[in-house]
């Protein structure tokens, strides 16, 4: 691996993240999006962001002066990926949003150039063609919260150049990350193959009025001592990307319970401006989120008390 410099197409929940994460490391970082006003947000998220390095990882001054020297911004898409030896698409999880994307830059990056997606639920071979240069093409794919929540699964798809497999396993590990290979196409990875169940399921309950939010965190919590439950987890995802892969299954398998489940995210979430932590309203309100707070999980411990009596 001899990447140095590299480039993070969108700043969006997860985009931010990993853009200032590789700068953190020592890495060129060139943060494109789609206008200066959105870069503009960025900045700000990137302040934020140094005071959660400073708090979980103690980062120190010099450490963080030098990770925003490492960090340069554009809306030139074609300036973006001029000298990139690696691009990271995190733009949003809507295949013609990305294939858009992968059709434009295909055309201004240059031949050494490595794509990788940070989709959640695509595979890589959705978009490998789209790319012109499917052999250096592959998945890799963050937690949120990657400071703290560093895995990062590194997924090919069959056209994928072992070398550039090795090369991105390599790269996980220089930005701090735990690298988790994955041999094999699967969607939604290891993380969201494990988590989506639980996601899904919560959003069942919610949508067919078996239970509440709150409830069904708390029985979550107590149960198994998460420290969150499903619906908060969904807001630190990202109720946008949850509407996205809901509405996503619903049209391809047109399931009627992910269809009334995307409905009521748009109706009563999106077109509401509650978008998850990130706008500091989602399924629960933010800084200071109820499930967070000594007494949230206290009824239904009261419950399993006499249960178990």
């Amino acid at each position: 691996m001899n990447f140095k410099n590299v480039t993070v197409a969108g700043s969006g929940v997860l985009g931010y993240q990993i853009a200032f994460q590789a700068a953190f490391h020592g890495f060129n970082v060139t943060v494109y999006d789609i206008s200066d006003e959105i870069l503009e947000k960025a900045k700000e998220k990137f302040n934020i962001l140094s005071e959660a390095f400073t708090k979980d990882l103690k980062a120190t001054k010099n450490q963080l002066d030098a990770a925003f020297t490492n960090l340069t911004y554009t809306s030139d898409l074609a300036a973006s990926v001029q000298n990139a030896d690696l691009l990271i698409e995190a733009v949003p999880e809507n295949p013609k949003i990305k294939i858009d994307f992968y059709r434009s830059v295909a055309k201004l990056a240059p031949e050494k150039t490595i794509f990788a997606t940070n989709s959640s639920s695509l595979l890589p071979s959705q978009f490998a063609k789209k790319t012109g240069r499917p052999e250096k093409f592959i998945a890799l794919h963050f937690a949120n919260e990657i400071w703290k929540h560093n895995t990062a699964e590194v997924m090919g798809h069959p056209g994928t150049s072992s070398k550039v497999f090795d090369d991105i396993m390599e790269f996980a590990k220089a930005i701090g990350m735990v690298a988790l290979p994955i041999y094999k196409e699967q969607p939604g990875y290891i993380v969201n193959s494990l988590l989506m169940p639980l996601l899904s399921s919560a959003l069942e309950l919610w949508v067919n009025k078996v239970s509440d939010i709150k409830t069904i965190d708390k029985t979550w919590m107590v149960a198994t001592g998460a420290p969150m439950g499903p619906f908060g987890i969904l807001d630190v995802v990202g109720i946008t990307t949850v509407y996205n892969i809901n509405k996503i299954a619903a049209d391809s398998s047109r399931s009627p319970v992910m269809l009334k489940i995307s409905k009521k995210l748009k109706k009563e979430y999106i077109d509401k401006g509650k978008l998850g932590a990130i706008s500091g309203k989602g399924f629960y309100n933010y800084p200071n989120p109820a499930y967070g707070k000594k007494k949230f999980p206290e009824v239904v411990s009261l419950i399993l008390i006499r249960i178990k009596q």
